[in-house]
């Protein structure tokens, strides 16, 4: 049944169906032709994947995402990011990854984030000197830390599959989300540098006060969303609400950008980006437990108990397979499949819970930019209209420093646990 249903979940991928249809389509003819299971089972685990309380957290944070992007958020968050770090050697670069940081926080979403920040960013760094490669490596790149910084879609997704808490695993996120934009941050002062590229005059007390006072109703989300969480306010499922209810009343009362015609347009897309995240839930919950059923779990779990004796080993098996994994799959994707069958080995190696969720989260955003079938690349490409070959020299250094610091969260956990640890 296992050979039947991983062979046919390969052809579909080459074909190039989409990855829910390739997944519940190939457990469905597994199940009609290979076994006797009544295919009705499968309906009942297709709902039963996306009836999970976690999950109630999605619509309402790509809602939010939307409606922040529309509404003018990110155009305040960039002029503060760069009235802040704009006088610094590498300040246009360092600006755009420092206002990724910030947005990812507020939508949640790496695409998003690329295209909202991407836009206005791409054209000043090509005014600024920087080569066209570098510009485009550094979208790609930056936008990926939206995976990791809370609210964080694939954190909620690592929390529903594995029990461990949303909470907590935003907590870790914030530290692990700024190692990996400190990463780039350095290798952006480095490359500045090697390149003599000009900055912006020293924004005055004043303008840095104006600005961080414009952008100030937008850099509340993250603090509203987290000091409710661990207030005790609300949980992160409430949370997602109020960041979406917060996000239209500043953008339609405050900013005054978002207009009825276009929340209108909002709610159709994040209706749409929702059901596409939740089909994807519900068919890889299908695929996992087709996989729970022909025991693959237990014995890839049995295998590694009796082989694998070192935690050390085990993350850089665990790293070196997501990299790879995170070229070819989508994140939540990646998460749903991947993360029932390792976790009771990691949890039996003594890998912390938590830690673990990050480590995967990490190397799943270095994969949506990693060459060749990482999405954000096709996304910068939209923006900067290169082929790929001309964005390689660019995406290749950023994975190279991104790597780095994923050594570091992977061996050193306080690295991303401080938080946690200090609550």
């Amino acid at each position: 049944m296992i050979t039947v249903l991983i062979i046919l979940i390969i052809i579909f991928l080459f074909s190039s169906m989409p990855i829910f249809v390739s997944l519940g389509l190939a457990s469905f003819l597994t199940v009609l032709f290979v076994t006797e299971i009544n295919p009705m089972i499968l309906i009942q685990r297709l709902f039963g994947g996306i009836d999970q309380f976690a999950l109630m957290a999605l619509p309402f944070f790509i809602l939010a995402a939307n409606i922040m992007e529309v509404g003018g958020l990110s155009k305040r968050i960039l002029r503060w990011a760069r009235a802040l770090v704009g006088h610094v050697s590498g300040g246009i670069a360092m600006t755009t990854q420092v206002s990724s940081m910030f947005f990812g926080a507020l939508s949640g979403s790496s695409p998003a984030t690329v295209v909202a920040i991407g836009k206005i960013m791409y054209p000043e760094m090509l005014r600024g000197q920087y080569h066209k490669w570098f510009a485009a490596g550094l979208l790609a790149s930056s936008g990926s830390v939206s995976l990791i910084i809370p609210p964080s879609i694939t954190l909620i997704i690592f929390g529903s599959v594995t029990g461990v808490s949303v909470g907590q695993l935003f907590l870790a996120g914030i530290g692990a989300g700024i190692i990996y934009g400190i990463s780039s941050i350095i290798y952006i002062y480095y490359y500045s540098k090697k390149n003599n590229l000009e900055r912006d005059k020293k924004a005055s007390k004043e303008e840095l006060l104006n600005s961080t006072l414009k952008a100030g109703w937008a850099l509340l989300i993250p603090v509203i969303i987290l000091g409710g969480i661990y207030g005790g306010i609300f949980t992160p499922t409430e949370a997602a609400g109020v960041s979406a209810v917060y996000a239209l009343l500043i953008s339609m009362f405050v900013y005054r950008e978002l207009t009825l015609k276009k929340l209108y347009r909002v709610c159709i897309d994040s209706g749409i980006l929702t059901a596409q995240v939740l089909v994807l839930v519900a068919a890889a919950q299908v695929l996992g437990w087709m996989l729970t059923r022909g025991q693959v779990p237990q014995a890839i779990a049995g295998w590694m108990t009796t082989t694998i004796e070192s935690s050390i080993l085990f993350l850089i098996i665990l790293n070196v397979v997501l990299l790879i994994l995170g070229m070819f799959m989508e994140g939540v994707a990646a998460i749903i499949i991947v993360a029932p069958l390792i976790f009771p080995t990691a949890i039996a190696l003594g890998i912390d819970p938590v830690h673990l969720g990050v480590i995967m989260i990490f190397n799943l955003a270095i994969g949506m930019y990693t060459p060749p079938f990482g999405i954000n690349i096709f996304v910068t490409q939209g923006i900067t209209n290169l082929k790929i070959s001309e964005m390689m020299p660019g995406l290749l250094r950023f994975f190279a420093v991104n790597v780095l610091a994923l050594l570091v969260i992977t061996y050193v956990p306080d690295a991303s646990l401080f938080l946690l640890r200090f609550f």
